[in-house]
């Protein structure tokens, strides 16, 4: 619980950098409509923070993503995160996702979203006991700030992940990701 709240801290902390860094560069007014991007693919990765729901532990990692919106509004997004940091007898998880995203807000750059991903979670047992693969469902939220009309830094992104095939009953893993992407096209 105390690694997710520096996680929140820190994120809070990027949150204030990037919209100093985004204010200090002159971004103050928003780009006329028909100058906004409409389609765009994005790419980027960064770090996570998840309660994992099976004793309690709390695991950090990495993730990547990819953002393809066909509309200024609507989109995908695939994600792909490896919890491995602070395991506890070789207890670790990742999880591949896909599924639709839509911005909710949008001024100056700022940008808040919703999505709703599903794909399959991998799940290694204690002391490598057993593996599993299982169904993974996981809406969630975030909020990221073009730093640069190439750099989006992901300020913050939220998930609750539903496992509702785990060996065990339903697994319910939550956390909190921060990261970087550069906007392709």
């Amino acid at each position: 619980m105390r690694n997710m709240f520096r996680s929140s801290i820190s994120a809070v902390a990027l949150l204030l950098a990037g919209l100093f860094l985004y204010t200090a560069h002159g971004a103050a007014q928003e780009m006329p409509t028909e100058t906004k991007p409409g389609a765009y693919l994005a790419a980027g990765g960064g770090l996570s923070d998840y309660q994992i729901d099976y004793g309690q532990h709390v695991l950090g990692g990495v993730n990547v993503y990819v953002d393809l919106n066909a509309t200024p509004r609507y989109g995908m997004e695939v994600e792909g995160r490896w919890l491995f940091v602070h395991q506890a007898a070789n207890v670790h998880a990742s999880t591949k996702l896909i599924g639709p995203r839509v911005k909710l807000f949008q001024f100056h750059g700022l940008t808040t979203y919703a999505k709703v991903l599903a794909g399959s979670g991998h799940f290694n047992f204690p002391y490598n006991y057993a593996v599993g693969n299982y169904f993974v469902i996981a809406p969630g939220a975030g909020m990221d700030i073009e730093l640069h009309h190439k750099i989006i830094l992901r300020v913050i992104d939220v998930e609750y992940q539903d496992w509702p095939q785990f060996t065990y009953g339903s697994l319910h893993p939550y956390g909190v990701s921060v990261g970087l992407g550069y906007r392709i096209f």
